[in-house]
């Protein structure tokens, strides 16, 4: 295994799920896991296909209630090529000897290469080598080569290449009580002899897909239709030693394509005219090529290998071909059917990344939540409130998608799931428009038109659900959940929610403060016609002000807390559950599986609170609370911190991200610990089995914006590049390129307490860079070397 490559050695049945999603190939806009072509969906295999934005609801009985879900689609699987000797079996490995298997993710390229050695008895051997490509230059297609060599026979090898429409969702355990048959009116037919297709439709949202197949072998091809499936057999002649190559390149459509009439027809007429493999391949590796020079990070030893790997597939589902759809962030990738394809906030952790490097993807990602905004404007006033409420969970059309029941697998038991009162989503929305996006690319274009309008519908959200109490002087929040999922409710309540989130109360004063600061810096004619059309007022504008000033946040024992309430919960016996169950990390499902729940104890699944310290540098937070009419010292922050960091059970791969950000400025001697964990989250499946299911892009993509951001304390604001490096003893010699302002390609490099910042020849304006101690200004085509003073 190099730093380009990741490997996989001998064929491992229990492990194949966990591959499959880690060698999931994509492009931004269609991605097919890592499954064997000759394997059909069974307990070991799941040769899903899912395309950005195609989404499905159906309707399901669960304990005796009807329960609508909308789901990522697993479309039409164009994989299948399977193949056997005369008369015997088709040939897996879960059916015939293996005796050599490798699988090689080639990073740099954008290529799965396979190779399988079966032994087929009597000295013969047959290898099959393939290589498979999901185009990243041209979105609509795909490629598999395959490469078979007779060892000790010479024969006929039958060969069988199919589009498969039978396909469901069924990748989840979890989910298989649930319907899961999206695709209807599937028909097959025959283009040329040498191309078949498949068509069909969701049977809902009535999203049209056609899919075509050309097969290139050194035989004659002859087409032929099963229920569901479009079929292309041939027969090889194998000679001892000799390789004898099947070339199968397929084309993908849905209706939600731009410039097609019919997505039948396209793919069939882009199938018919696309090169050879050769050419494939070499267009494909350009694009590749142009991608990793515009965000490659230059991280030495194990961790940079991994985090290339989480580069790798960051990209594969937000490409710059993202750019032209409308889509979000799909929490788990377009790697398998956890959470149903659903957009949370992860977007929060991935935008950061993006914004230095792909800012258009980043703006088409705000988009989708701009489309999106009168439906939360609609959500809001259902709730009695004004203003925009965006879900916990969103699809196609931006209604709550959260789903009412989830299973417990440790008791069988479907229980209610209140996640759907995380509002905050609204406040990660605005700090991406404001905080984010719009600082590091400069565009004040969206920023006065589309990101103004969701910031000030979002602050007026915040506002309006802010309840004055007199006893305490203050305005609170009530009802909500924050990021710790495990705390949904007060031991024994009759209803849902929590009071005074400190996560949400903070993040709701500062998109006040911003929307504040916002509508007084537009210019006059924009913010003229902006108050028309929200009907904003004056006096609404006061109330925002005081509510941004006087929203309460609970403190006990001299640390914040995580709601109010919270320092009189139970404390839980962690040793006792530790000796007990070993991984905790699920604790809600131990405690509710005992007949108990999580709500009684002071325990998090993740970071809450503590998430303060993830979005604001420190001096920022302690102004938020001073602003508040509270006083936030270092010392009652490390309080804090330490308070959580005993009580936590890092639930969510997110944690230990949150986690190593914070020691890494709080304690750095013990910030490599959680470094660590958030980077092997998904390649060694911390969570339990999750990662088949499908990677977790927000912690993949918060590792590298740690990196970009956390160690460099990189903030762009005011116009200017803030730095404030805190390089850690086990990473402090990295370096990175990004793209800000206009400028493509500025080269950072930490090293031996120096940072190196090289500006590309432009005709830009320079670049500001202020340190803690200093500021200085480089011109394009200037290098600067500073030595850090701590």
């Amino acid at each position: 295994m190099t730093d380009r490559t990741w490997a996989y050695e001998g064929y491992v049945p229990a492990d194949e799920r966990l591959r499959e999603s880690l060698c999931t190939l994509g492009n931004g806009r269609f991605a097919t896991r890592g499954a064997l072509p000759e394997c059909a969906a069974d307990e070991v295999h799941y040769p899903g296909t899912y395309v950005a934005g195609c989404y499905n609801r159906l309707t399901s009985e669960v304990s005796g209630r009807q329960v609508e879900n909308e789901d990522m689609v697993n479309v039409p699987n164009w994989l299948p090529l399977r193949f056997r000797l005369p008369g015997g079996p088709w040939l897996t490995p879960d059916t015939a000897p293996v005796l050599d298997h490798r699988m090689d993710l080639h990073l740099s390229s954008g290529l799965l290469e396979r190779r399988t050695r079966y032994g087929l008895g009597a000295g013969r051997e047959l290898s099959v080598r393939q290589q498979r490509l999901v185009h990243m230059a041209d979105p609509h297609l795909a490629a598999l080569r395959t490469e078979f060599t007779a060892h000790g026979f010479s024969g006929v090898l039958e060969v069988e290449s199919a589009l498969d429409g039978g396909v469901t969702n069924s990748g989840v355990a979890r989910y298989r009580d649930l319907n899961g048959r999206h695709l209807t009116h599937v028909h097959t037919g025959t283009a040329t002899p040498d191309t078949v297709w498949l068509r069909c439709r969701t049977s809902t949202s009535d999203i049209r897909i056609g899919m075509a197949a050309r097969l290139t072998a050194q035989a004659p091809v002859t087409a032929g239709h099963e229920d569901l499936r479009a079929v292309h057999r041939l027969a090889l002649e194998l000679a001892r030693g000799r390789t004898v190559t099947v070339d199968k390149t397929v084309a993908l459509h849905t209706s939600h394509d731009p410039a097609i009439s019919d997505p039948l027809n396209a793919a069939v007429d882009r199938a018919g005219r696309v090169p050879g493999f050769d050419e494939l391949l070499a267009s494909h590796l350009t694009a590749w090529d142009h991608l990793w020079r515009r965000a490659d990070l230059d991280v030495p030893g194990e961790a940079g290998r991994i985090l290339r790997l989480h580069l790798f597939h960051v990209l594969q589902t937000l490409s710059p071909h993202t750019a032209d759809l409308d889509v979000g962030v799909p929490a788990r990738g377009l790697h398998g059917e956890a959470y149903r394809g659903h957009v949370f906030w992860d977007e929060l952790f991935v935008l950061p990344y993006l914004n230095l490097h792909f800012p258009e993807v980043s703006r088409a990602l705000l988009r989708y939540r701009h489309r999106r905004l009168e439906e939360a404007c609609t959500a809001a006033r259902k709730a009695g409130h004004r203003g925009a409420m965006y879900p916990w969970q969103s699809g196609s059309d931006g209604r709550e998608e959260t789903q009412q029941l989830h299973l417990n697998p440790r008791s069988g038991r479907w229980l209610p799931d209140h996640s759907h009162l995380q509002h905050h989503v609204g406040s990660a929305i605005a700090y991406n428009v404001w905080r984010q996006y719009c600082q590091a690319s400069g565009d004040t274009e969206f920023l006065h038109t589309k990101g103004a309008e969701m910031l000030l519908q979002i602050a007026r959200f915040w506002a309006d659900s802010a309840v004055y109490d007199a006893g305490l002087g203050r305005h609170r929040i009530k009802g909500v959940v924050g990021p710790d999922e495990y705390h949904d409710a007060y031991p024994g309540a009759a209803a849902p929610g929590l009071d005074d989130n400190a996560y949400t109360n903070v993040t709701a004063a500062w998109v006040l403060t911003r929307a504040l600061e916002l509508t007084a810096s537009l210019p006059e004619p924009r913010r003229r016609e902006l108050l028309e059309r929200t009907g904003l007022d004056g006096g609404e504008l006061e109330q925002w002000e005081d509510v941004s000033r006087t929203l309460h946040v609970p403190f006990h024992a001299g640390v914040v807390s995580q709601f109010e309430g919270y320092g009189d919960l139970a404390e839980l016996d962690w040793a006792a559950y530790r000796e007990k169950y070993g991984d905790i990390r699920r604790l809600d499902r131990i405690l509710e599986a005992e007949g108990d729940t999580v709500n009684r104890y002071q325990a998090s699944k993740q970071a809450d609170v503590l998430m303060l310290g993830c979005l604001f540098a420190p001096a920022e937070l302690h102004s938020l609370f001073m602003r508040l009419g509270y006083r936030l010292d270092e010392d009652t922050w490390l309080r804090t911190v330490d308070h959580y960091l005993h009580r936590t059970s890092h639930g969510s791969t997110l944690s230990g991200l949150v986690h190593g950000w914070i020691l890494a400025r709080a304690r750095r001697a013990e910030a490599w610990k959680f470094c660590q964990e958030a980077l092997r989250g998904d390649i060694a499946d911390v969570q339990g089995g999750t990662t088949g299911e499908g990677i977790h892009l927000g912690a993949m993509a918060g590792t590298l914006d740690l990196v970009q951001r956390g160690l460099t304390g990189l903030e762009t604001r005011q116009g200017a590049l803030w730095l404030d490096p805190v390089p850690l003893p086990e990473l402090s010699s990295y370096g990175f390129a990004l793209r800000y302002h206009g400028h493509w390609g500025v080269r950072l490099r930490l090293e031996r307490g120096q940072l190196e910042i090289a500006v590309p020849s432009s005709d830009r304006s320079p670049i500001d860079v202020r340190l803690p101690d200093r500021s200085v200004c480089l011109q394009p085509g200037e290098t600067g070397h500073l030595v850090l003073t701590h």
